[in-house]
């Protein structure tokens, strides 16, 4: 899937959990991310980290599943 597509996805999830307290909306983005994208996506989060295009939520919660390296 295309990067630009990616983050607009991700954005996309992270708005409809922006309303919940900020752990909540952490959780329910990365609870949907594992549920719901498939492997192949899930692997392309890495690259996202550093993407000034994603929201903060949808970067705090992908950096649970996707964490810098040491």
């Amino acid at each position: 899937m295309q990067r630009d597509e990616l983050v607009h996805m991700l954005n996309q999830v992270a708005a409809y959990y922006a309303a919940y307290p900020e752990a909540e909306a952490i959780e329910g983005v990365r609870s949907h991310l594992l549920r719901f994208w498939n492997p192949a996506m899930r692997n392309q989060l890495a690259a996202l980290r550093t993407d000034p295009r994603l929201s903060l939520l949808a970067h705090r919660a992908i950096l649970q599943l996707a964490p810098p390296a040491p």
